[in-house]
């Protein structure tokens, strides 16, 4: 399979480079703010398959920068859907948990009401309808809580600011399942090469790491692995403020995943260390 990812420095399409032989096409290859472009991009190149892991990223920025989140998150996967279209090939692209508002307590299955809270989500789910809308052979994948050893995330964002402190605040109402990246890439190599297979199995699908939980008990658990004494206190969304509101419940339903794709809940306990035996060995 000749695979085309959109994406080559961040976390997903950082482990896509590692676990393939895909041409991983940057910022400086691939214009994300020029759809046109990036579509050409797909009809010169003409992969067997196309994997979009670039994205708008910066959830507080995109309050300010909507326009501009809008036309990388939207219209550039759009436009990219489409050309996989015309070539006949399968287009997975990635998408998030933010497409919900996070309310109640159970996991949103693929299917249920999408609500953004802000512009990145707003931005995200956009992307989602223009995929569909594009006739194209698809799969988008939803995910929550991406971290790996690369790239800003959560556990590198701890493991940093506990050099200089003993004591941590961290949000304990706000639920979901840790995801690593290196798990999401396995899902969208495995969904690249089944839809070439199976083209009826386009939709949308959930990934996330099991169990779920909140950020401080997943900060606890960072810590317990590197064996670091430190002090976190749970705290409400309430006392730490952001420009951008977060889902409070970012729980998913997989198991359509699993039942379509065999593609089963990755463990991100395990996933995590992992993670920390390869920082340790970069530090």
């Amino acid at each position: 399979m000749t695979l085309l990812v959109f994406g080559k420095t961040g976390q997903v399409s950082t482990e896509l480079s590692r676990l393939s032989d895909a041409t991983c096409l940057g910022r400086d290859q691939a214009d994300l703010s020029n759809p046109s472009a990036c579509a050409d991009v797909i009809r010169t190149t003409r992969p067997s398959a196309v994997i979009n892991a670039a994205a708008y990223t910066a959830v507080d920025r995109a309050e300010e920068e909507e326009a501009l989140a809008t036309t990388i998150n939207g219209h550039t996967p759009g436009a990219m859907a489409k050309a996989c279209a015309e070539l006949g090939i399968p287009f997975v692209h990635i998408s998030t948990d933010y497409v919900f508002d996070g309310q109640g307590e159970e996991p949103f299955s693929p299917d249920a009401q999408t609500n953004p809270l802000g512009a990145y989500g707003r931005s995200k789910l956009k992307g989602e309808e223009l995929v569909r809308a594009s006739g194209s052979t698809h799969a988008i994948l939803r995910t929550s809580w991406v971290f790996s050893a690369h790239g800003n995330n959560f556990v590198k964002t701890m493991l940093r600011v506990s050099e200089a402190r003993d004591e941590l605040k961290v949000v304990d109402d706000q639920i979901g399942g840790p995801t690593s990246a290196r798990s999401i890439a396995k899902a969208c190599l495995s969904l690249a090469d089944q839809l070439g297979k199976a083209p009826d199995k386009s939709g949308t699908y959930h990934c996330s790491g099991t169990p779920d939980i909140s950020w401080h008990s997943f900060a606890t658990e960072i810590f317990a692995q590197v064996g670091k004494p430190m002090t976190i206190h749970a705290i409400p969304t309430s006392e730490y403020p952001t420009p951008a509101a977060r889902p409070g419940n970012s729980r998913m339903d997989c198991s359509s995943l699993q039942s379509q794709f065999g593609i089963t809940r990755p463990n991100w306990t395990s996933d995590l260390a992992d993670v920390l035996a390869e920082l340790a060995s970069l530090s």
